[in-house]
């Protein structure tokens, strides 16, 4: 006969949420494992309490054991919940059983307890130099890490850890029907095939506390900032023998006063003096090693690019290495003397009539011939 899940939890049928949970640990607490040892009847009552509350704590599951009123409703053949979806049904019955068939290995033969580590992320700003050449840095993270007091079981001690009188330590109850073989997750020790008695006092059963590690960090030459950088394991430890998570560096590269950065190439633009632009002159550039002469012909352009071809970044995990481009552009300063402005006035005098004033002449002909 169907159980009567209210019955087991003492409430009526129309009972709220915030009641169901009242009720179940109340009688939780009144029959749990850790305050009857040994005595079966509390271990069973326990076990009724926790099925009862899965399914009534659950609006659809709720509704369907209102409706149908049995125990079976969303299982096949000894238990397995498949949330009303049909396809999960065949999915679990029929991998079963082609697993025992074939000697794979099936979830009725058992579970893994073990839960790898989360990833971790890492805001890291570098200098514009140990971005182009490279770094050695060290971090400190919070990180969880295995509970150095209890080593990682969460128990006070080695006799605190139980093996499940349920599923026999294995985590898991097998149901056959036939030749069909299907498992659950044990619902006493939640799949772990043992059980805990006293936790530990320092994680309180957690398993991991936080902990602030250094972490020594390779920064490889030519980062740039979006790039992202992976250390395997270095995230936060794995419980029960699972792996470790990574950790994720993301990389910020400070602005540098002189260079800009296009992939890896630089660009540095150097301001000059008309004078200086007319005449011609020879200036020093600075490189990312040393420094370079570079003559400027007389009569070059504001604007003008110059090339160093592989004076720029080396290419990331390569040893090949972009350009550097030098633009000269010229510098227009705000406030003149009184005989500088006497002198650039008598310069443009001379040089409008001259026949150099070419490409100015010829302008201002082109807007005449648009108004007559």
């Amino acid at each position: 006969m169907a159980k009567d899940y209210y019955d087991i939890l003492g409430v009526h049928k129309n009972a709220s949420d915030a009641e169901l949970k009242k009720a179940y640990r109340k009688m939780a607490n009144q029959y749990h494992p850790d305050k009857n040892q040994g005595d079966k009847e509390a271990e069973e009552k326990f076990k009724e309490l926790n099925e009862a509350y899965e399914v009534l704590s659950n609006p659809e599951k709720r509704a369907m054991y209102d409706q149908y009123g049995t125990t079976d409703f969303n299982s096949f053949g000894g238990g397995r919940s498949y949330g009303g979806d049909p396809s999960s049904i065949f999915e679990d019955i029929f991998g079963s059983a082609f697993e025992d068939f074939f000697g794979g290995s099936s979830r009725a033969r058992g579970r893994s307890s073990s839960f790898a580590g989360e990833d971790l992320k890492y805001n890291m700003e570098i200098e514009f130099e140990e971005a182009v050449f490279g770094a050695d840095k060290v971090i400190k993270i919070p990180r969880l890490e295995l509970c150095h007091f209890c080593g990682g079981t969460g128990a006070k001690d080695s006799s605190s850890i139980i093996i499940c009188s349920q599923c026999g330590g294995t985590g898991t109850m097998t149901f056959k029907q036939g030749f069909f073989s299907i498992a659950k997750p044990c619902s006493v020790c939640g799949g772990q095939g043992k059980i805990i008695k006293n936790r530990c006092e320092y994680c309180n059963g957690r398993k991991r506390i936080q902990k602030d590690s250094k972490i020594k960090v390779k920064i490889p030459a030519g980062v740039d900032s979006g790039n992202r950088l992976r250390l395997s394991n270095e995230g936060n430890q794995g419980i029960d023998g699972g792996k470790s998570g990574d950790l994720y560096i993301e990389i910020n590269v400070k602005p540098h006063p002189i260079f800009k950065r296009d992939g890896a190439n630089l660009i540095c633009d150097v301001p000059m003096s008309f004078a200086k632009l007319v005449l011609g002159t020879e200036i020093e550039i600075p490189t990312l090693n040393d420094k370079v002469k570079l003559k400027i012909q007389a009569g070059t352009p504001s604007g003008k690019v110059f090339t160093f071809e592989g004076k720029g970044i080396q290419k990331i995990n390569s040893s090949s290495k972009g350009n550097l481009y030098v633009r000269v552009n010229i510098e227009i300063p705000k406030n003149i003397s009184k005989k500088q402005r006497e002198l650039l006035l008598e310069f443009d005098n001379e040089y409008n009539e001259s026949k150099e004033n070419k490409e100015e002449q010829s302008f201002y002909e082109k807007i005449k011939n648009l108004f007559t």
